[in-house]
């Protein structure tokens, strides 16, 4: 976020954005006339970009209103507020209130002002819960990854329905801040010998395949890798033979071998087999989940960090992109066995994304692959 005034630097000149100007005209409104704090909805003291501004919103709604008459003649209730203000930001001065009530434009235009307050704030929110998924999803620490990264989707989840219980999305009306490129991990030597082991151990039993139909070609993280996996499945789904030099030949007919891939590159790499198709697999998909989340949020990111989006906008632009995230848990837990019962239908807001897909039984795969 781009940096605010600090308390004690209340007099210096503001900064160029248009909301720190918002909440001065909203604090002023209200000091002026606190009567318009029952006009006032949907912000809090947090809903504010500064503490200062913080601190000034809590006091006058922490205190009682003056009455209008002695209002007009002193400035006793100001003075409360801000010794009250003070205990939570002590850089406050009676000339800066003085100076919310000057810059105020029109008083009766407090609720607009409220409602771009709580605009900007849900945007701050959207933008924070956003970076904690991005960074959950790269922690390399977590004992486990999955579940603690679909807790954080999860969360994130709940802050664009919050958004939207505000602020209703518009049908039609998405973002148009370009999508951020995805990201390789910096170590992607782990992906390349697992995703090679994947791919000569399924050549190596072609039978296992179908056990694993939950995998797409875009779980890997290579592109040839995906091109292979597809030849490979393309083989089995037409019961064809399936062994290094069908899958070569399958792989010219669809234009992976171009330059720099040399066929004997492509021999070699299918035909070392290890371990088991499941395993290969489904620790590929647990990297494709991890990597959806990151993309999820940097996206997110991306439109909560463009000013030109409404909040209409990012509630649309963000259920889209954690839709992606709801179908890849879906075949996650297809591949692990951990479809959960779907729960009785509520009358809370829907959940951002997708509905949640009914449960079914546990397919052979889910059981081979526990």
């Amino acid at each position: 976020m781009p940096h605010a005034p600090e308390p004690d630097d209340l007099d210096a000149t503001a900064p160029p954005q248009p909301v720190f100007h918002v909440e001065q005209a909203l604090l002023g409104a209200l000091l002026l006339d606190p009567h318009r704090l029952g006009d006032v909805r949907g912000i809090a003291a947090d809903s504010f970009s500064t503490a200062a501004h913080a601190a000034l919103y809590a006091a006058i709604t922490t205190l009682p209103p003056p009455d209008p008459a002695e209002h007009a003649k002193n400035t006793a209730w100001l003075d409360r507020v801000l010794a009250t203000g003070r205990e939570q930001a002590c850089a406050l001065t009676a000339s800066y209130l003085h100076t919310l009530i000057q810059v105020c434009p029109w008083p009766r235009h407090a609720p607009a002002y409220a409602r771009i307050v709580e605009a900007e704030h849900a945007r701050r929110h959207l933008e924070k819960a956003a970076e904690r998924l991005v960074q959950t999803a790269h922690d390399v620490s977590l004992p486990h990854p999955v579940q603690t990264v679909l807790t954080e989707a999860d969360a994130l989840a709940a802050v664009v329905d919050d958004i939207a219980s505000h602020f209703p999305p518009r049908a039609g009306v998405l973002p148009r801040t370009p999508t951020p490129p995805p990201v390789l991990p910096a170590d992607h030597t782990e992906a390349l010998e697992e995703e090679q082991l994947l791919l000569a151990t399924a050549t190596a039993h072609p039978a296992d395949v179908g056990h694993v139909q939950w995998l797409l070609p875009e779980d890997l993280t290579f592109p040839l890798h995906a091109g292979l996996w597809q030849c490979l499945t393309t083989l089995v789904r037409r019961h064809e033979p399936v062994d290094p030099v069908t899958i070569l030949w399958e792989a010219q007919q669809r234009g992976l071998l171009d330059d720099p891939t040399e066929p004997g590159d492509v021999l070699h790499l299918l035909a070392e087999p290890a371990g088991s198709v499941e395993h290969w697999s489904e620790r590929a998909l647990q990297r494709s989940l991890l990597a959806t989340a990151a993309q999820t949020g940097r996206r997110i990111q991306a439109y909560a960090d463009d000013s030109t989006n409404t909040p209409f906008q990012l509630v649309v632009g963000a259920r889209r992109s954690l839709a992606d995230i709801s179908a890849i848990r879906t075949r996650w837990q297809h591949a692990t066995g951990t479809i959960p019962t779907p729960r009785p239908r509520s009358a809370s807001p829907a959940r951002a994304g997708p509905p949640p897909t009914p449960a079914v039984a546990a397919s052979p795969a889910a059981s081979r692959s526990r």
